[in-house]
Protein backbone atom coordinates (compact mmCIF):
# COMPACT_ATOMS: atom_id res chain seq x y z
CA UNK A 1 0.00 0.00 0.00
CA UNK A 2 1.26 3.51 -0.76
CA UNK A 3 1.52 6.78 1.16
CA UNK A 4 -1.01 8.22 -0.88
CA UNK A 5 -3.68 6.21 -1.98
CA UNK A 6 -6.16 6.57 -4.70
CA UNK A 7 -9.17 3.94 -4.84
CA UNK A 8 -11.80 3.49 -7.46
CA UNK A 9 -11.94 7.44 -7.63
CA UNK A 10 -14.76 8.36 -9.87
CA UNK A 11 -16.87 12.19 -10.42
CA UNK A 12 -19.09 13.23 -12.90
CA UNK A 13 -20.66 16.72 -13.45
CA UNK A 14 -23.96 16.80 -14.39
CA UNK A 15 -24.32 13.84 -17.09
CA UNK A 16 -20.14 13.73 -17.80
CA UNK A 17 -18.36 11.65 -16.31
CA UNK A 18 -14.83 12.53 -16.16
CA UNK A 19 -13.02 9.83 -13.62
CA UNK A 20 -14.45 6.52 -13.89
CA UNK A 21 -12.51 4.07 -11.03
CA UNK A 22 -9.02 5.82 -11.07
CA UNK A 23 -7.10 3.74 -8.35
CA UNK A 24 -2.96 4.80 -7.79
CA UNK A 25 -0.51 3.70 -4.84
CA UNK A 26 2.04 6.15 -4.72
CA UNK A 27 5.45 5.08 -1.80
CA UNK A 28 6.21 7.99 0.24
CA UNK A 29 8.74 10.27 -1.06
CA UNK A 30 8.16 8.87 -4.58
CA UNK A 31 7.54 11.77 -7.73
CA UNK A 32 4.18 10.45 -10.15
CA UNK A 33 2.99 12.09 -13.05
CA UNK A 34 0.18 12.24 -14.23
CA UNK A 35 -0.15 12.60 -17.97
CA UNK A 36 -3.25 12.36 -20.61
CA UNK A 37 -4.39 14.99 -23.41
CA UNK A 38 -6.16 18.66 -22.79
CA UNK A 39 -9.33 17.77 -20.48
CA UNK A 40 -9.15 14.20 -19.72
CA UNK A 41 -9.41 15.27 -15.84
CA UNK A 42 -6.29 15.53 -14.80
CA UNK A 43 -7.03 18.67 -12.59
CA UNK A 44 -10.35 17.49 -11.78
CA UNK A 45 -8.23 13.98 -9.81
CA UNK A 46 -5.94 16.68 -8.04
CA UNK A 47 -8.54 18.72 -6.83
CA UNK A 48 -10.56 15.74 -5.21
CA UNK A 49 -7.15 14.44 -3.90
CA UNK A 50 -6.61 18.20 -1.98
CA UNK A 51 -10.55 18.31 -0.79
CA UNK A 52 -11.87 21.00 -3.26
CA UNK A 53 -13.92 18.29 -5.02
CA UNK A 54 -15.54 15.02 -3.19
CA UNK A 55 -15.76 12.05 -5.41
CA UNK A 56 -18.90 10.39 -6.25
CA UNK A 57 -17.42 7.21 -5.46
CA UNK A 58 -14.07 5.76 -4.08
CA UNK A 59 -11.38 6.51 -1.48
CA UNK A 60 -8.80 8.96 -0.77
CA UNK A 61 -5.94 7.47 2.03
CA UNK A 62 -2.68 9.47 2.91
CA UNK A 63 -0.65 7.39 5.22
CA UNK A 64 -2.79 4.58 5.39
CA UNK A 65 -5.89 6.58 6.57
CA UNK A 66 -8.99 8.11 4.25
CA UNK A 67 -9.03 11.81 4.25
CA UNK A 68 -12.67 11.42 2.82
CA UNK A 69 -14.56 14.47 4.57
CA UNK A 70 -11.40 16.06 6.10
CA UNK A 71 -11.24 20.07 4.92
CA UNK A 72 -8.28 21.16 2.57
CA UNK A 73 -6.71 22.64 5.33
CA UNK A 74 -6.30 19.64 7.37
CA UNK A 75 -5.26 16.95 4.61
CA UNK A 76 -1.24 18.17 4.88
CA UNK A 77 -1.33 19.12 1.29
CA UNK A 78 0.59 21.75 -0.92
CA UNK A 79 -0.52 22.59 -4.30
CA UNK A 80 0.78 24.99 -7.42
CA UNK A 81 -1.34 26.26 -10.19
CA UNK A 82 -0.77 26.45 -13.89
CA UNK A 83 -1.29 30.27 -13.28
CA UNK A 84 0.46 30.81 -10.02
CA UNK A 85 -2.74 31.94 -8.17
CA UNK A 86 -0.58 34.60 -6.23
CA UNK A 87 -1.91 37.35 -3.46
CA UNK A 88 -1.62 40.26 -5.79
CA UNK A 89 -1.60 42.28 -2.59
CA UNK A 90 1.54 40.38 -1.22
CA UNK A 91 4.88 40.62 -2.18
CA UNK A 92 7.03 37.01 -3.13
CA UNK A 93 7.84 36.79 0.45
CA UNK A 94 4.41 37.37 2.21
CA UNK A 95 3.38 34.69 -0.21
CA UNK A 96 5.11 32.44 0.12
CA UNK A 97 4.94 32.82 3.91
CA UNK A 98 1.13 32.89 4.19
CA UNK A 99 0.32 29.26 5.10
CA UNK A 100 2.51 29.49 7.68
CA UNK A 101 0.31 32.23 9.00
CA UNK A 102 -2.51 30.48 8.20
CA UNK A 103 -0.81 27.95 10.94
CA UNK A 104 0.16 30.14 13.20
CA UNK A 105 3.84 29.61 13.07
CA UNK A 106 6.23 32.31 15.04
CA UNK A 107 7.67 34.99 12.90
CA UNK A 108 11.29 33.97 13.28
CA UNK A 109 10.27 30.47 12.03
CA UNK A 110 8.77 32.04 8.98
CA UNK A 111 11.62 33.89 7.94
CA UNK A 112 14.09 30.87 8.30
CA UNK A 113 11.55 28.57 6.51
CA UNK A 114 10.51 31.06 3.72
CA UNK A 115 14.52 32.07 2.99
CA UNK A 116 15.44 28.15 2.93
CA UNK A 117 13.20 27.74 0.51
CA UNK A 118 13.53 30.51 -2.03
CA UNK A 119 17.20 29.89 -1.79
CA UNK A 120 16.89 26.12 -3.15
CA UNK A 121 14.37 27.53 -5.50
CA UNK A 122 17.02 30.74 -6.45
CA UNK A 123 14.44 34.01 -5.94
CA UNK A 124 15.89 35.58 -2.47
CA UNK A 125 16.57 38.61 -4.77
CA UNK A 126 12.98 39.50 -5.04
CA UNK A 127 11.52 38.27 -2.14
CA UNK A 128 10.15 42.31 -1.35
CA UNK A 129 8.94 42.26 -5.35
CA UNK A 130 5.12 42.44 -6.07
CA UNK A 131 3.27 40.13 -8.30
CA UNK A 132 3.29 42.02 -10.67
CA UNK A 133 6.85 43.12 -10.94
CA UNK A 134 7.74 39.23 -11.60
CA UNK A 135 8.64 37.59 -14.14
CA UNK A 136 6.47 34.55 -15.27
CA UNK A 137 9.69 32.55 -14.20
CA UNK A 138 10.14 33.85 -10.95
CA UNK A 139 5.67 33.94 -10.31
CA UNK A 140 5.88 30.22 -10.56
CA UNK A 141 9.24 29.61 -8.82
CA UNK A 142 7.73 31.36 -5.87
CA UNK A 143 4.32 29.67 -5.88
CA UNK A 144 6.25 26.64 -6.11
CA UNK A 145 8.03 28.10 -2.90
CA UNK A 146 4.65 28.68 -1.18
CA UNK A 147 3.52 24.98 -1.79
CA UNK A 148 6.78 23.54 -0.45
CA UNK A 149 7.19 25.84 2.74
CA UNK A 150 5.45 24.21 5.14
CA UNK A 151 6.93 20.76 4.12
CA UNK A 152 3.17 19.33 3.55
CA UNK A 153 3.30 15.66 3.11
CA UNK A 154 2.11 15.28 -0.43
CA UNK A 155 2.52 18.12 -3.12
CA UNK A 156 0.10 18.63 -6.04
CA UNK A 157 1.24 20.69 -9.13
CA UNK A 158 -0.70 21.14 -11.71
CA UNK A 159 0.93 21.70 -14.60
CA UNK A 160 3.45 24.52 -13.30
CA UNK A 161 5.53 25.28 -16.39
CA UNK A 162 2.82 25.41 -18.88
CA UNK A 163 2.78 29.24 -18.68
CA UNK A 164 6.16 29.66 -18.58
CA UNK A 165 9.35 29.92 -21.52
CA UNK A 166 10.98 26.94 -23.19
CA UNK A 167 14.35 28.10 -21.57
CA UNK A 168 12.66 28.08 -18.16
CA UNK A 169 11.14 24.83 -18.43
CA UNK A 170 13.58 23.25 -19.45
CA UNK A 171 16.10 24.52 -16.30
CA UNK A 172 12.78 23.63 -14.42
CA UNK A 173 12.79 20.13 -15.38
CA UNK A 174 16.16 19.69 -14.21
CA UNK A 175 15.76 21.37 -10.79
CA UNK A 176 12.57 20.46 -9.47
CA UNK A 177 13.60 16.99 -8.84
CA UNK A 178 16.53 18.27 -6.75
CA UNK A 179 14.31 21.02 -4.67
CA UNK A 180 11.82 17.41 -4.46
CA UNK A 181 14.25 15.60 -2.80
CA UNK A 182 15.31 18.18 -0.74
CA UNK A 183 12.01 18.46 0.98
CA UNK A 184 11.23 14.49 0.68
CA UNK A 185 7.49 14.68 -0.15
CA UNK A 186 5.17 12.61 -2.41
CA UNK A 187 4.52 14.27 -5.74
CA UNK A 188 1.22 14.34 -7.88
CA UNK A 189 2.24 16.08 -10.93
CA UNK A 190 0.01 16.69 -14.06
CA UNK A 191 1.34 17.66 -17.26
CA UNK A 192 0.11 17.19 -21.04
CA UNK A 193 3.97 17.67 -22.26
CA UNK A 194 5.27 13.80 -22.74
CA UNK A 195 8.98 15.29 -22.59
CA UNK A 196 7.67 16.84 -18.35
CA UNK A 197 6.43 13.79 -17.79
CA UNK A 198 9.07 11.57 -18.73
CA UNK A 199 11.92 13.75 -17.52
CA UNK A 200 10.12 14.34 -13.83
CA UNK A 201 8.12 11.08 -13.05
CA UNK A 202 9.92 8.66 -11.38
CA UNK A 203 6.43 6.56 -12.76
CA UNK A 204 4.06 7.68 -14.92
CA UNK A 205 0.28 7.28 -14.90
CA UNK A 206 -1.53 7.65 -18.14
CA UNK A 207 -4.87 8.67 -17.81
CA UNK A 208 -7.34 8.12 -20.76
CA UNK A 209 -10.72 7.86 -20.89
CA UNK A 210 -11.24 8.50 -17.14
CA UNK A 211 -8.70 6.00 -15.74
CA UNK A 212 -5.05 5.07 -16.00
CA UNK A 213 -4.64 3.02 -18.86
CA UNK A 214 -1.02 2.25 -18.08
CA UNK A 215 1.53 3.17 -15.07
CA UNK A 216 4.94 2.45 -15.16
CA UNK A 217 8.76 3.93 -15.41
CA UNK A 218 8.97 6.24 -18.52
CA UNK A 219 11.51 3.65 -20.16
CA UNK A 220 8.66 1.12 -20.01
CA UNK A 221 5.53 3.67 -21.48
CA UNK A 222 7.68 4.54 -24.09
CA UNK A 223 9.25 1.37 -25.01
CA UNK A 224 6.54 -1.23 -23.99
CA UNK A 225 3.30 0.97 -24.09
CA UNK A 226 0.19 -1.16 -23.53
CA UNK A 227 -2.00 0.29 -26.65
CA UNK A 228 -1.34 2.33 -29.67
CA UNK A 229 -2.42 5.54 -28.49
CA UNK A 230 -0.61 5.58 -26.14
CA UNK A 231 2.33 4.94 -28.35
CA UNK A 232 1.15 7.95 -30.24
CA UNK A 233 1.20 10.47 -27.23
CA UNK A 234 4.92 9.52 -26.65
CA UNK A 235 7.52 10.49 -29.18
CA UNK A 236 8.32 13.95 -31.26
CA UNK A 237 7.92 13.03 -34.34
CA UNK A 238 5.71 10.32 -33.39
CA UNK A 239 5.57 6.72 -34.01
CA UNK A 240 5.28 5.26 -37.87
CA UNK A 241 2.51 2.66 -38.02
CA UNK A 242 1.63 0.46 -40.64
CA UNK A 243 -1.14 -2.31 -41.14
CA UNK A 244 0.12 -5.64 -41.66
CA UNK A 245 -0.86 -9.36 -41.53
CA UNK A 246 1.99 -11.41 -39.96
CA UNK A 247 2.11 -14.97 -41.28
CA UNK A 248 4.23 -17.71 -39.94
CA UNK A 249 7.64 -18.50 -41.71
CA UNK A 250 9.60 -21.23 -43.15
CA UNK A 251 11.31 -21.46 -39.85
CA UNK A 252 8.65 -21.18 -37.36
CA UNK A 253 8.86 -17.56 -37.14
CA UNK A 254 6.98 -14.95 -38.49
CA UNK A 255 6.99 -12.42 -41.33
CA UNK A 256 4.74 -10.09 -43.12
CA UNK A 257 4.50 -7.99 -46.22
CA UNK A 258 5.74 -4.43 -45.90
CA UNK A 259 7.76 -1.31 -47.71
CA UNK A 260 7.03 -3.47 -51.07
CA UNK A 261 8.92 -6.77 -49.87
CA UNK A 262 9.09 -9.31 -47.13
CA UNK A 263 10.53 -8.97 -43.22
CA UNK A 264 11.28 -10.84 -40.16
CA UNK A 265 9.26 -9.97 -37.49
CA UNK A 266 10.84 -9.84 -33.75
CA UNK A 267 11.12 -13.53 -32.26
CA UNK A 268 8.51 -14.65 -29.89
CA UNK A 269 5.85 -12.86 -32.21
CA UNK A 270 4.25 -16.11 -34.39
CA UNK A 271 1.63 -17.21 -32.21
CA UNK A 272 0.02 -14.43 -31.53
CA UNK A 273 0.47 -11.96 -34.42
CA UNK A 274 -0.31 -14.74 -37.13
CA UNK A 275 -2.98 -14.13 -39.40
CA UNK A 276 -4.46 -11.45 -37.59
CA UNK A 277 -5.28 -7.93 -38.47
CA UNK A 278 -2.00 -5.64 -36.75
CA UNK A 279 -0.49 -2.09 -36.54
CA UNK A 280 3.14 -2.41 -36.83
CA UNK A 281 4.96 0.57 -35.03
CA UNK A 282 8.17 1.56 -35.56
CA UNK A 283 9.95 4.14 -33.42
CA UNK A 284 11.39 7.08 -35.89
CA UNK A 285 15.03 6.57 -33.67
CA UNK A 286 14.93 2.71 -34.68
CA UNK A 287 15.41 3.62 -38.47
CA UNK A 288 19.24 4.46 -39.28
CA UNK A 289 19.27 6.10 -42.75
CA UNK A 290 22.16 6.18 -44.90
CA UNK A 291 23.38 7.00 -48.35
CA UNK A 292 25.24 3.74 -49.75
CA UNK A 293 23.63 0.47 -49.94
CA UNK A 294 24.26 -2.35 -47.66
CA UNK A 295 22.87 -5.77 -46.47
CA UNK A 296 19.62 -5.47 -45.08
CA UNK A 297 18.65 -2.05 -45.97
CA UNK A 298 15.82 -1.02 -47.90
CA UNK A 299 16.36 1.34 -51.01
CA UNK A 300 13.80 4.68 -50.13
CA UNK A 301 13.00 7.94 -51.31
CA UNK A 302 14.27 11.41 -49.02
CA UNK A 303 11.61 13.45 -49.65
CA UNK A 304 12.44 16.08 -46.99
CA UNK A 305 15.39 16.70 -44.68
CA UNK A 306 13.94 18.97 -41.11
CA UNK A 307 16.68 20.36 -38.72
CA UNK A 308 15.29 19.72 -35.01
CA UNK A 309 17.35 21.47 -32.51
CA UNK A 310 19.91 18.40 -31.97
CA UNK A 311 18.42 16.08 -34.03
CA UNK A 312 17.19 16.11 -37.23
CA UNK A 313 14.09 14.41 -39.31
CA UNK A 314 13.89 13.01 -42.45
CA UNK A 315 10.91 12.10 -44.61
CA UNK A 316 11.33 8.89 -46.38
CA UNK A 317 9.09 6.78 -48.80
CA UNK A 318 9.53 3.36 -49.25
CA UNK A 319 9.23 1.50 -52.44
CA UNK A 320 5.13 0.61 -52.13
CA UNK A 321 5.25 4.68 -51.59
CA UNK A 322 4.60 4.32 -47.37
CA UNK A 323 5.85 6.94 -45.65
CA UNK A 324 8.36 6.63 -42.65
CA UNK A 325 9.77 8.76 -40.30
CA UNK A 326 13.76 8.68 -39.24
CA UNK A 327 16.00 10.74 -36.92
CA UNK A 328 19.01 11.11 -37.27
CA UNK A 329 22.29 13.47 -35.23
CA UNK A 330 22.30 17.26 -36.07
CA UNK A 331 25.99 16.52 -38.19
CA UNK A 332 24.57 13.32 -39.87
CA UNK A 333 21.07 14.49 -40.86
CA UNK A 334 22.63 17.50 -42.39
CA UNK A 335 25.22 15.24 -44.29
CA UNK A 336 21.68 14.45 -46.56
CA UNK A 337 21.31 17.80 -47.92
CA UNK A 338 17.61 19.38 -48.49
CA UNK A 339 17.45 17.82 -52.39
CA UNK A 340 14.93 14.34 -53.16
CA UNK A 341 16.99 11.36 -53.52
CA UNK A 342 17.51 7.89 -52.77
CA UNK A 343 19.03 6.88 -49.77
CA UNK A 344 19.16 3.23 -47.52
CA UNK A 345 17.25 2.75 -44.60
CA UNK A 346 18.40 0.00 -42.13
CA UNK A 347 14.91 -0.80 -40.16
CA UNK A 348 15.73 -1.85 -36.60
CA UNK A 349 12.89 -5.07 -36.25
CA UNK A 350 13.94 -5.72 -32.86
CA UNK A 351 12.60 -2.85 -31.41
CA UNK A 352 9.31 -2.55 -33.53
CA UNK A 353 5.39 -2.93 -31.60
CA UNK A 354 3.29 -4.77 -33.06
CA UNK A 355 -0.90 -3.83 -31.70
CA UNK A 356 -3.93 -5.39 -32.51
CA UNK A 357 -5.81 -3.56 -35.23
CA UNK A 358 -8.89 -3.63 -34.15
CA UNK A 359 -8.84 -3.56 -29.97
CA UNK A 360 -5.39 -1.09 -30.52
CA UNK A 361 -4.02 -3.59 -27.46
CA UNK A 362 -0.21 -3.81 -27.75
CA UNK A 363 1.13 -7.66 -28.46
CA UNK A 364 3.74 -9.08 -26.45
CA UNK A 365 6.40 -11.54 -27.58
CA UNK A 366 6.70 -14.53 -25.83
CA UNK A 367 9.29 -15.01 -23.53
Amino acid sequence: MGYLGLENLAKAFRRERVLDGVTLDVAKGETVVVFGPSGGGKTVLLRLVAGIYQPDAGDIRIDGRSVLGVGPQSRDIGMAFQNFALYPHLNAFENIASPLRAHGVAQTEIKRKVDDVAGLLRITHVLGHMPRELSNGQKQRTALARSLVRGPSVILLDDPLRNVDAKLRYEMRLELPRVLREFGTTVLYVTQDYKEAMALGQRVAVLLDGRFRQVGTPAEVYRAPADVRIARLFGDPTINLYPVRPRPSADGGAEAELFGGTVRLPVGLANIAANRDCLLGLRPEDVTVQREPSDGALPVELDAVTPLNVRTVLFLRARDRAEILATAGEEAGAAFGRGHRQVFARIDLGKALLFDQASGERLAAAA
